[in-house]
């Protein structure tokens, strides 16, 4: 259960960074010395690096199963 949480959890995150860097992006004045848009962008990549590292991490793991449609 804890697993599934922290998925959770990652994913509000990833959505939440790609969010305030579109506010930040539309908002922001484009004579700013600004990089709130960059930062936002890259904290998500760095979320997205860290999900993918989680997810493989909890399949070797075996706390994470993959299941087939219809199985």
């Amino acid at each position: 259960m804890l697993v599934k949480i922290i998925i959770v959890a990652f994913l509000v995150a990833i959505l939440a960074s790609l969010f305030s860097g579109l506010y930040f992006l539309l908002k922001d004045p484009s004579t700013s010395n600004s990089r709130r848009t960059v930062r936002a962008l890259t904290v998500r990549v760095a979320l997205s690096i860290t999900f993918a590292l989680f997810l493989a991490l909890a399949y070797f793991m075996g706390w994470i199963h993959p299941h087939g449609v219809g199985q």
